[in-house]
């Protein structure tokens, strides 16, 4: 049995009430361009300087992306300063993910594209630099999703990119759906990827071990504006030749113009739920742990989680979901939802005063709008955004890429329970442990959390796992590392942060 070492980090507190959100100023940036850039805008967190607060790097579209440097004191007021090396100032940006590729404790960069996607390595000081030697090779997709797993025996991660439309298909767009790239490594390179086909347009994927079997699969949410016929939601089942699941296995056909992925334990049975944006209501999704295939049961309308329409702004016109994320903003021991809104441009059938949500969860289990009481709710044409805590006081804050407007930056200044920030560290070659599950029982409650790289609208962070505890003040945790091995149950005070390393 390896040991667990646990490291004290860092440590504050503060009384339960609610969330309250004030803007901070940042450096001007807008996720511009054509019709390749209606969707995107992805906004990815990451420490890339080594002082443990995380770096934002927003995809601009047709604009330079741009890197901006966490410059707060820890637990201070919250600052950022743009600074973006060369190897990150691209255009035809549609969003980021950070993974550490190479396993040697630095973040990497997968960059998504209208264009050749690149894998970037981190050389520390926030510095980047093409990989050399992996033989990853991308074509000119227009890349909108992305997702990444560790899978059993190998060096290098398995990396899946979720493609739009064909832009060179002259018949195009509809009907003009490409596959996803899916690239399994031999050894320590990437050959050719493998086409995961039918492909549907896919604009959000996440590999996940959905049943606590060991394994990840590759689920994919799909929009249905241009695939018209036949399309559906995706998930395959990472075997040696990767397949769809069935019906027959409890795979429930789902059509829906989905935008975004967000995943969670909701209930507290250890398996992960599921959030959906769409054009229109979203999808809230519970699994079914009683079932013997990837079965989930729509929830949404009697959780309260549609969000169908704008909940101010006068527009009555069906709402447009992008990026979703499940936190607790109050710290209060149940997870909220946030959700980015925004006209994919001009469409007249959708609103366009379309404020973002913020779904907070009641004792019950069901959800109240609040943005507007949280002082979130603007009406620009959001995309991307970030949902974590960015100033570690241990609240969560919010960044937020909007279409042709400024980026937004909220620092969590309101009252909230106890909390703890929980990062894994692991040997190389997954350095980062993707795959593995905390587990926190706090106050009669049992949080769960696998980490993953993946979901939300082309945003993607690797930041410290936070968890709201409410009143509790100790609690016990341990870790289900990626390879089934267990640690043993350990008490740990709440309000600090803390490095669980194998």
């Amino acid at each position: 049995m390896r040991a667990e070492l646990i490291v004290l980090l860092a440590t504050a507190g503060s009384a339960a009430a609610g969330p309250l959100f004030e803007p901070r100023p940042m450096p001007p940036h807008q996720y511009t361009g054509g019709w390749e850039h209606f969707v995107g805008g992805g906004l990815a967190a990451f420490d890339c300087n080594g002082d443990a607060l995380p770096e934002l790097y927003a995809a601009g579209g047709s604009s330079p992306g741009q890197l901006f440097v966490n410059t707060s004191a820890p637990g201070g007021t919250l600052t950022y300063e743009a600074a973006t090396p060369d190897a990150l100032s691209l255009t035809a940006v549609t969003g980021a993910y950070p993974l550490d590729i190479d396993g040697d404790g630095l973040l990497d960069l997968a960059i998504l594209r209208a264009g050749p996607d690149m894998l970037l390595r981190g050389l520390g000081g926030c510095r980047f630099a093409p990989f050399e030697g992996l033989g990853f090779e991308s074509g000119g997709h227009w890349t909108t999703a992305f997702s990444a797993t560790w899978e059993a025996g190998q060096r290098l991660p398995t990396l899946a990119f979720g493609t739009y439309v064909d832009r060179s298909n002259p018949d195009g767009p509809f009907e003009a759906c490409d596959d996803t790239l899916l690239y399994r490594p031999d050894g320590d390179r990437y050959g050719a990827p493998q086409l995961l086909t039918p492909g549907f347009c896919a604009l959000s994927m996440l590999f996940t071990d959905w049943n606590r079997d060991g394994r990840a699969d590759l689920r994919i949410s799909n929009d249905r504006h241009y695939y018209v016929r036949g399309g559906q939601e995706q998930m395959w089942a990472m075997e040696p030749q990767p397949r769809l699941y069935s019906e027959a296995e409890g795979w429930a056909r789902y059509n829906l113009w989905g935008m975004g992925i967000a995943s969670r334990d909701m209930n507290g049975d250890g398996y992960a739920d599921v959030y959906l944006t769409s054009m229109g209501d979203q999808k809230f999704q519970m699994f079914d742990p009683d079932a013997s295939g990837p079965a989930y049961r729509d929830v949404t309308y009697g959780y309260g989680t549609t969000a169908h329409r704008p909940f101010m702004g006068g527009d009555g016109r069906p709402s447009t979901g992008w990026h979703a994320a499940f936190g607790d903003a109050d710290n209060d021991g149940l997870n909220d939802i946030f959700v980015t809104k925004g006209n994919v441009e001009q469409m007249p059938d959708a609103a366009m005063k379309d404020p973002n949500n913020l779904l907070m969860q009641q004792p019950d289990g069901t959800f109240l709008e609040a943005a507007e009481a949280a002082g979130i709710a603007t009406l620009e044409r959001s995309r991307g955004a970030v949902f974590q805590d960015l100033n570690l006081d241990g609240k969560l804050d919010l960044a937020v890429v909007n279409r042709r407007a400024d980026l937004e930056l909220y620092e969590n200044t309101g009252l909230a329970g106890n909390w703890l920030l929980v990062d894994l560290a692991a040997d190389a070659p997954n350095a980062r442990a993707i795959g593995a599950v905390i587990e926190v029982e706090a106050a009669g409650r049992m949080h769960t959390r696998e980490i993953t790289v993946g979901g939300g609208h082309a945003s993607g962070s690797a930041v410290a796992q936070h968890f709201g505890l409410g009143t509790a003040e100790t609690l016990r945790l341990r870790v289900i590392w990626p390879d089934g091995e267990t640690s043993s149950w350990q008490d740990v005070s709440a309000n600090q942060r803390i490095s669980v390393s194998r």
